[in-house]
């Protein structure tokens, strides 16, 4: 499970690689404010989405970790979310699954905990497109719900994300055997996540073709950023 990832690339950096997907006329919106760096990025941390906004495209903040399914929260005085979503057949998961809901979530680096033979139990271990972190996005899935997150914050509504998983590619398998994010590298794949019937988008949810992902960093709770 993705539970930490880095986005260091500029605001500019985000939507001029956007444009490529943007048709001539239509309106792009950035309303993220002044994004830093964010070389770790964890759950219910705001983090930059690509999503539909009011009047077009628009690049803003979200928190991390969609509302968690009722069945798990029997008890609880709190939901902090779920950041990955794989059974995008489960009820809960279909109703964001239209393209009102569907973001792109940048980034420059992902983080799993090392899985392989004798390795520490804590060791994070850094997956990128190349050493000096390409942009791309995570296929991500939106909406704003009330709920309490945290109780000194009491309820409060926010705009939530998550991003998909999948089964893991030959690179991310021997670190974490169980799923690595849904990646999105080309600006067809960007289009047809925001904009095509859901049946049609969901093909997009496979692993990341073998060979396009590889370890840039270990040990460190924060991607370094090339310099």
């Amino acid at each position: 499970m993705c539970n930490l990832y880095s986005q260091t690339k500029s605001q500019d950096a985000m939507r001029h690689v956007f444009d490529a997907v943007v048709d001539q006329g239509e309106p792009f919106e950035d309303k993220a404010g002044n994004l830093p760096p964010m070389p770790g990025i964890y759950p219910d941390y705001s983090a930059p989405i690509i999503r539909h906004g009011a009047r077009g495209w628009q690049l803003g903040t979200a928190r991390w970790g969609m509302p968690t399914p009722p069945k798990f929260l029997v008890g609880k005085r709190t939901d902090p979310g779920v950041t990955n979503i794989r059974n995008t057949g489960s009820p809960h998961w279909r109703r964001w699954l239209g393209v009102q809901n569907r973001c792109l979530v940048p980034f420059t680096g992902f983080s799993e905990l090392d899985a392989r033979p004798g390795a520490s139990r804590n060791h994070p271990v850094w997956f990128a497109l190349g050493p000096d972190r390409p942009l791309a996005f995570f296929a991500g899935i939106r909406t704003e719900w009330t709920s309490v997150r945290k109780l000194k914050e009491g309820e409060v509504t926010a705009d939530l994300f998550g991003f998909l998983t999948c089964a893991p590619n030959a690179e991310v398998a021997p670190v974490h055997p169980k799923a690595m994010p849904v990646i999105l590298t080309e600006p067809e794949e960007w289009r047809l996540w925001l904009t095509a019937p859901a049946s049609e988008a969901l093909r997009l949810q496979r692993p990341l073709q073998d060979g396009m992902v590889q370890i840039v960093a270990e040990g460190g709770r924060e991607d370094p950023i090339p310099g």
